[in-house]
């Protein structure tokens, strides 16, 4: 399967016209979409011939797909860290939130592209990302259901719902967050993740009680 091609050999200066070509094919798909984007386009940013542009490259497809899967694996590598690290499923659901949010709002280009031009990837492709993607979505829920057999989450909850109403939330913030508004991405991601922890929490559609959710339910969000 072709991606951008950079050898285990490669000059520094073959490297970092790698890295300008994925930055601008990442830039570009996201102000134009994919399918508006010639190869000519990125050549044309970074001043370069276009045919000079399969040195690195097979396919227009192959830029698409490393933008994606560099979105992706920057997923994989975060759940990783709150699978395993130490705490109650409170705390651990609180990173995960928290860390997919900032990810997203601290790549918007790369974010962007992922959920506008995925289905423009070939099947196998596609396959290779969703692979991943319900890797992601089971661990999720395990931690939903972990809460809901500690007693952090409410037991009424569907965890599968729980988890899609989840991900619906932090995936749609890169829509409105603006890097230059009111917002830093920090406050973006702590204000969520209180908004899901304290609806994950409550029982029976009854409000919270400082009896009922524990000291953990307190958080302050500064």
């Amino acid at each position: 399967m072709s991606t951008i091609q950079e050898p285990a050999t490669a000059s520094p200066r073959r490297t970092g016209r790698t890295a300008e070509i994925r930055a601008a094919a990442a830039r570009i798909f996201f102000e134009k979409g994919y399918d508006a984007t010639s190869i000519q386009d990125i050549a044309n940013a970074i001043g370069i011939l276009k045919g000079s542009m399969y040195h690195y490259i097979d396919t227009k497809e192959d830029l698409l797909f490393d933008v994606i899967q560099a979105v992706h694996e920057q997923g994989l590598r975060q759940a990783r860290e709150w699978m395993e690290m130490p705490g109650s499923p409170t705390v651990r659901l609180r990173a995960a939130i928290e860390g997919h949010i900032e990810s997203n709002l601290n790549n918007l280009e790369g974010v962007g592209v992922f959920f506008h031009d995925f289905p423009s990837l070939g099947a196998e492709r596609r396959a290779e990302i969703i692979a991943d993607r319900d890797f992601y979505d089971r661990h999720l829920r395990r931690l939903v259901e972990e809460g809901q057999a500690s007693g952090d989450f409410s037991p009424d909850l569907d965890p599968k719902i729980a988890v899609m109403a989840l991900l619906g939330m932090m995936n749609w913030t890169y829509q409105w967050f603006r890097p230059d508004g009111a917002w830093s991405a920090r406050q973006v991601a702590v204000q969520t993740a209180d908004l899901a922890i304290g609806g994950l929490g409550r029982r029976g559609g009854e409000p919270e009680t400082a009896s009922s959710t524990g000291p953990e339910g307190d958080d302050d969000a500064g």
